[in-house]
């Protein structure tokens, strides 16, 4: 493993040189079931036919353009993804190139908004414990973890955090005088994939639309199909059963495939909010993210499609409750992201189910999220045949 890098990763002992499908392959040959899809990001797994082509041609034709101007593509794919997110409410779309960037953008847009119609005072965004919003200063900001606070202060001001599920304590701090938007996320991933209850986020739509409060959806990791619906929010209602409708959406990881990409999308209060000058991103809309989004967009958001997505998750589950393991204490999740709680440490897991692999036993990927979770989300592809023989390794290493 090369030593150039900084010391920013806990890495584990593996440098991959190809992939395929579900399986990665190291520079040593060894082959590897993948069950990170490089944290929520490979979609459509590895080299997926159509995907390759799509970037190949596209790299043929235009690789990049600035936002003086648009690209074919870009506009396709912007337009695609606006008519995927039309049933939550979304109009409108900023194409940017990471999660962070998009969340950075979602603080601008509500702080903008607030700003605008009742002048200054009013700025304070609220995010749930538990949270994580991304690693530039102000996205760090937004992210309720104390753990990512250290070193690196002072941080942006005007973020406060309420304890996930505590629909009083919501109440009190989303504050109309003071508070300009509510961020959250519909499963939290970083911290152990918590799903938020119905009832809750029923709650802070109905506190939002009374308080003129923009109600924001981070969807980086969950959202573009991983949950089984293309948006997370989607299987979110409100108090009287009816689709909740964001005032902004953000996604990212999963998006084009594994190619960087991130999106703003907004709904009617808030479509209009940035205008020229306000906000820009050298690399949004690329033409070749563009290229790999447009073929992510036709294959996902699709009902059959997401259909499976969710009766894989709901496979993989059962076959872990199944086991009656002592070691496995709480299996939850939503569609293909799934955390699985364990009585002892997850890190060591990590390493015993790379390290098994040799030349005729496949090693496989699993993440953590938290001291004691393992977390699941491969990519949408996975057949029946390869989660079982996953969750058959993952069994041996616990």
């Amino acid at each position: 493993m090369s030593d150039v890098f900084m010391n920013t990763y806990h890495r584990l002992p593996v440098t991959f040189a190809k992939g395929e499908g579900a399986w990665l392959i190291d520079v040593n040959g060894k082959k590897y079931l993948d069950f990170t899809a490089g944290i929520a990001v490979n979609s459509l797994g590895h080299a997926y036919p159509p995907l390759v082509k799509a970037i190949a041609e596209q790299a043929a034709k235009l690789n990049h353009v600035c936002n003086y101007y648009q690209s074919d593509v870009s506009a396709a794919f912007a337009e695609k993804l606006v008519a995927a997110c039309a049933g939550a409410g979304m109009k409108k779309v900023f194409l940017a190139n990471s999660g962070a960037e998009a969340n950075e953008g979602a603080v601008k847009i509500a702080r903008k908004y607030s700003l605008s119609k009742y002048g200054p005072g009013r700025h304070q965004i609220v995010t749930l414990k538990g949270s994580f919003h991304g690693r530039t200063i102000t996205t760090l900001s937004a992210t309720g973890q104390d753990v990512f606070h250290q070193n690196f202060g002072p941080f942006t001001e005007g973020f406060a955090y309420v304890e996930s599920g505590d629909i009083d304590a919501l109440d009190k701090a989303l504050d109309k005088s003071t508070v300009a938007g509510f961020l959250v996320e519909a499963i939290q991933g970083e911290s152990g994939i918590k799903l938020q209850s119905a009832e809750y986020i029923a709650a802070a739509a109905k506190f939002c639309a009374e308080r003129d409060i923009l109600l924001m959806f981070d969807e980086v990791q969950c959202g573009v199909g991983r949950t089984g619906t293309f948006l997370a929010c989607e299987a979110c209602h409100d108090e009287h059963g009816f689709g909740i409708k964001p005032d902004v959406v953000t996604l990212a990881k999963g998006l084009s495939g594994g190619i960087p990409v991130g999106a703003v999308l907004a709904g009617e209060k808030t479509a209009d909010v940035l205008q020229t000058s306000d906000h820009g991103s050298t690399f949004g809309g690329n033409p070749i993210a563009a290229a790999a989004g447009l073929v992510v967009l036709e294959t996902v958001n699709n009902p059959a499609f997401l259909k499976e997505i969710a009766r894989k998750g709901e496979k993989i589950q059962h076959i872990i409750k199944s086991w009656n393991n002592p070691k496995v204490k709480e299996v939850r999740g939503k569609g293909l992201m799934i955390g699985v709680d364990i009585t002892e440490e997850a890190w060591p897991v990590l390493e015993k189910a790379i390290t098994r692999a040799d030349a005729k036993t496949p090693g496989l990927l699993v993440l953590s999220a938290g001291k004691n979770t393992l977390r699941l989300v491969p990519p949408y592809i996975i057949s029946d045949a390869e989660i079982e023989e996953g969750l058959e390794i993952l069994r041996a290493c616990l």
